[in-house]
């Protein structure tokens, strides 16, 4: 018989190379109870069941049982059987843990939540923004006609900047609406990994007059009296002689007008043809023919009538739009810039700053950790990496934006 640490450690090389099956089925018994049902199993059951599977001849009790603890032996046994046990109940409690911090269900929302590394973060205009690049070829959406040579090589070509605070599934569905606003694409769809490669799969631009049309709307064609300066997307309303009915223009055209249908944008252009100003298309006014989307229940009276007048409707104002324009006016202009560590302001209050005073400009939102804070108020505190807008002349804010960064 060995000396008594020489079976002590014997008994702990028995108990590992012995413990691991048993670990194993502990770790996979505490996992999948605790996914699946939620419930703890008992760490002493497992740990019973992890010795007998250790081929420990009664398991637990042969703690108990006199051929063993007599045995020559003996010491070398039981550490094995208390370090299976021991090894049993870790794995057990890891398994448990898992099985309650583990996703009931892995979906491809949760991959797209993740952002971007910050490898691709780049710095323009002392703002971080991250560039999408389209990798590989542009792929032909399944049951569309294929992409031309031309096109496919001008969405391999494109480069788009984002701001960096969005998410991967974010970006994939602001480059979709870039990309069919940039190119007309019928269809698109967008796959982007955390390194900012874009893989696309696109459907070429659709032609005639229902793509014009949105779900649930009727297009209908009345020959009228047309307003001058009438343009597509315009809001009217259209009198039918049993009927008033209120619609979208889709096209119009005016009788003795040049071109056939003056509210489409030609598709090619004269290359020697000197350059003129983009406007919408509009027409001449005077006898014509109207197109006009409208809802389903609308098209009826509108179909029966030989001949309808058409009044145009205001769309109303954006309020946002029309504050930036006065402010343009004024001189000044809006700009998002981000605080540095180093900057004078980190860690001061826009009161104590003296932003107004001193640099010309006016602090309007401050973005913290919870959100964005709009008009802040002088109390509040400026940190640095925190972004700002700030409102004022050009050259004002070209100054107070070295002085912030």
């Amino acid at each position: 018989m060995a000396a008594l640490p020489v079976e002590i450690l014997l008994g702990i090389y028995l108990g590992l190379l012995v413990g691991v099956i048993p670990a194993l089925a502990s770790w996979a018994l505490g996992f999948s109870f605790k996914y699946f049902t939620g419930v703890t199993l008992p760490g002493f059951g497992v740990a019973v069941l992890a010795i007998a599977l250790a081929g420990v001849s009664g398991g637990l009790l042969a703690l108990a049982d006199r051929s063993i603890t007599s045995a020559p032996n003996a010491e070398r046994v039981i550490t094995a059987i208390v370090l299976v046990g021991m090894v049993s109940l870790y794995a057990h409690s890891k398994g448990d843990q898992m099985g309650a911090t583990f996703p009931k269900r892995l979906s491809l929302k949760q991959l797209r939540d993740r952002k971007l590394s910050t490898d691709v973060v780049e710095l323009v205009a002392g703002r971080e923004e991250v560039r999408i690049r389209v990798v590989g070829e542009v792929a032909d959406m399944e049951g569309y006609p294929p992409l031309s040579e031309s096109l496919r090589a001008e969405i391999r070509g494109g480069e788009w900047t984002f701001p960096v605070d969005l998410r991967i599934g974010e970006l994939e569905t602001r480059l979709e609406d870039r990309l069919k606003t940039a190119f007309d694409l019928g269809d698109v769809t967008v796959s982007i990994d955390e390194q900012g490669r874009a893989t696309v799969v696109a459907a070429p631009p659709f032609s005639g007059l229902s793509k014009r049309i949105g779900d649930g709307r009727h297009a209908v064609s009345v020959d009228a009296v047309l307003p001058t300066g009438l343009a597509r997307n315009d809001e009217v309303t259209v009198l039918a002689p049993d009927a008033e009915v209120r619609g979208t223009v889709v096209s119009a055209h005016c009788d003795g007008s040049a071109d056939s249908e003056p509210l489409e944008t030609p598709d090619v252009a004269d290359a020697d043809a000197p350059p003129t100003p983009v406007r919408a298309p509009t027409t001449d006014g005077g006898e014509g023919r109207l197109t006009v989307a409208v809802n389903r229940t609308d098209a009826q009276p509108l179909l029966r009538s030989s001949s309808a007048e058409v009044v145009v409707e205001p769309r109303g104002i954006r309020r946002e739009y029309e504050l930036i324009s006065l402010l343009r006016r004024a001189g000044s202009r809006f700009r998002r810039l981000t605080v540095g560590s180093e900057s004078a302001l980190a860690g001061t209050t826009l009161r104590e700053a003296s932003v107004r005073e001193t640099y010309g400009v006016a602090i309007v939102a401050v973005r913290k950790p919870g959100g964005w804070r709009l008009a802040p108020r002088g109390d509040t505190d400026i940190a640095g990496g925190e972004e700002l807008y700030a409102v004022g002349p050009t050259d004002k804010l070209d100054a107070f934006a070295e002085a912030v960064a």
